[in-house]
């Protein structure tokens, strides 16, 4: 009995486990977050480590795969003439012409022939037909209607973002879950009612993934177009740096590429937390 009556020991002097206070949810999700930035920026150090040794080690050919400080070097002498600020700026207009055009067409599209059957009967071959046409095959063709000049890159550039979007906007109307549909039609709300409260915000979600393929897809096309026939552009500057054999050079025009797709993600990963704000976390 007098050891039953003995006052339980404090936090810290001999409690047991599962009486010390628990880290929160937040906290947990702050540290899993701090873990996985550190992953990345190892990762990312052991490449570029990677990249600088190998060559002075003589691994590789350092003609063909120069040390990343001579590229840095070769970047910085760019970005200080002007001519890759230049290059970028062309780039992104292109890039993100088309890329807005494609979302501004293919949501809306994809929102209507994902809910309404008769035209998704009615465009159904057509969609068949071009879905599986690779943009780069039709390159000579958007050259030889459109010329060589900003038109034909632009909606090259379309063609290809475009089906990411509606493809995927397509398969996210018609994957509501049907018990969502059923609650909203118990609730009488009419059919605009029900497509604006039920069919968006479920969405949301898979339409963000098609944007985010096609954010990737508008550099890589564009990149390509960029070879044939520009006098600027980052697909221009490679292209032009190889036949110079200016190999940092295109090293440099490659590294910002990449870095540009990076940030491009980024964007739209943060757009789409501020548009699907309402979803619980997995695990939360």
């Amino acid at each position: 009995m007098t050891a039953l009556l003995e006052a339980p020991p404090e936090v810290g002097e001999g409690a047991a486990p599962a009486d010390r206070p628990r880290r929160t949810p937040v906290a947990r999700r702050v540290a899993e977050a701090l873990l996985a930035a550190v992953n990345r920026v190892v990762a990312i150090a052991a490449l570029l480590a990677l990249w600088e040794a190998a060559p002075r080690l003589e691994l590789v050919d350092p003609t063909f795969l120069p040390p990343l400080s001579t590229v840095l070097d070769a970047w910085w002498g760019l970005a200080t003439s002007g001519q890759l600020l230049e290059h970028t700026g062309a780039s992104l207009a292109r890039s993100l012409s088309g890329f807005g055009l494609a979302v501004a067409v293919a949501v809306p599209l994809g929102l209507l022939i994902g809910w309404y059957k008769p035209v998704a009967a009615l465009l159904g071959p057509l969609l068949e037909v071009f879905r599986n046409t690779a943009a780069l095959a039709l390159l000579p063709v958007f050259v030889l209607l459109l010329g060589i000049g900003e038109t034909s890159k632009i909606t090259i550039v379309f063609y290809a973002c475009t089906w990411p979007v509606l493809l995927n906007t397509i398969s996210a109307v018609r994957g509501v879950d049907p018990t969502l549909l059923r609650l909203g039609r118990s609730v009488d709300l009419s059919g605009f009612r029900l497509f604006q409260k039920v069919i968006l915000p479920a969405a949301v979600p898979t339409v963000f993934t098609g944007v985010r393929l096609a954010g990737a897809v508008s550099i890589l096309v564009l990149v390509a177009a960029e070879m044939v026939g520009a006098k600027a552009g980052l697909g221009y500057l490679i292209n032009a740096s190889q036949f110079n054999f200016a190999i940092p050079q295109m090293y440099a025009g490659i590294i910002t590429i990449s870095a540009i797709g990076v940030a491009f993600n980024q964007v739209l990963v943060a757009l789409e937390g501020r548009f699907t704000s309402w979803r619980v976390p997995v695990g939360a």
